[in-house]
């Protein structure tokens, strides 16, 4: 089916009102859009009733409850105190847990969908397949990346309150951070999704994905690297096309400015970018990587054998 075969005939399916056809030449623009805001409201309601939501919700939010209960913003790392604490360990954990979520749910959007027969249901929408798939990846984004901004937030705003020094530098560089790391895995989830023909592959492939990721932090590809005495240069640029990683080492540069953490790879890494220059690597790659994932996936969606 073409992206642009909108049938008129089933017009108020599922809330979404008739969209009646436009007059030739004219502009689709604001079509488009309105199509991609109505498919990602049903989304959005669709996955507020969903019990995955609110368990993201219950594990971020709690997670920032036993920070505070267990008073770690009294506590020190290497000269910083207050919500820094806080935030440091709040984006360790978001780092592990975070993809593998984004990935396990995410790629049920169009996988999901296929297995379960309703696409003969959702090619009868009268909107677009690029603004369906646009539509549904940008509710998920919203849906997986508030619960995480939310419960830093609230704890920005408790400490606040406590008169607790809150550093809001530190705070805007770590919600961007956060914000592309979601958009990176939901842009890869929706490229698993489109790919895979059931469910089951697809979860599978997401959780092996995130594995390969993980193993590739460290344990793997660095150990394998060593061996064969490859140049640090080349260890490092390999290194850092896992976006888990640059996200750890950008993490770790905002309280450890001179990376004495990583060793000697530290000044392979301030030399080829600078302090100032990796943070905004941090930030484009994965946005750049989840865009290009996405946009393959879209591309995949519209071209492949749908049902």
């Amino acid at each position: 089916m073409s992206d642009d075969v909108r049938p008129a005939d089933v017009a108020g399916v599922a809330g979404l009102p008739h969209a009646a056809p436009a007059a030739p030449g004219a502009d689709a623009a604001p079509g488009r859009l309105r199509e991609l805001w109505l498919v990602a409201r049903l989304d959005l309601s669709e996955s507020l009733r969903a019990r995955w939501f609110w368990l993201q919700v219950a594990v971020f939010g709690g997670f920032v409850c036993l920070l505070f209960a267990f008073s770690l913003t009294e506590s020190r790392i290497l000269g910083f105190m207050g919500l820094s604490r806080l935030l440091v360990t709040y984006i360790q954990v978001s780092m592990a847990v975070l993809p593998v979520f984004v990935l396990v749910t995410t790629v049920r959007s169009v996988a999901g969908d296929r297995e379960a027969g309703v696409f003969e249901y959702l090619l009868a929408l009268p909107v677009r397949l690029g603004a369906w798939f646009w539509g549904r990846l940008l509710a998920r984004f919203v849906v997986v990346f508030v619960p995480v901004f939310g419960a830093m937030a609230a704890a920005a705003g408790w400490a606040a309150l406590q008169e607790i020094p809150v550093p809001w530098t530190l705070f805007g560089l770590y919600s961007a951070m956060l914000l592309a790391l979601c958009w990176c895995f939901l842009g890869i989830g929706m490229l698993i999704s489109s790919l895979a023909r059931s469910l089951d592959v697809a979860q599978g492939v997401a959780l092996g994905v995130w594995l390969l990721l993980v193993l590739f932090l460290d344990l793997l590809l660095l150990g394998l690297l060593i061996e064969q005495h490859v140049a640090a240069e080349t260890a490092v640029a390999v290194s850092l096309a896992n976006p888990l990683q640059v996200f750890r080492t950008a993490a770790m540069m905002l309280f450890d400015p001179d990376l004495v953490l990583l060793g000697p790879s530290a000044f392979v890494i301030l030399d080829a970018f600078g302090r100032t220059g990796y943070l905004a690597w941090s930030l484009a790659y994965p946005f750049g990587l989840g865009s290009l994932c996405a946009a393959l996936g879209d591309l995949r969606f519209r071209r492949g054998d749908l049902p």
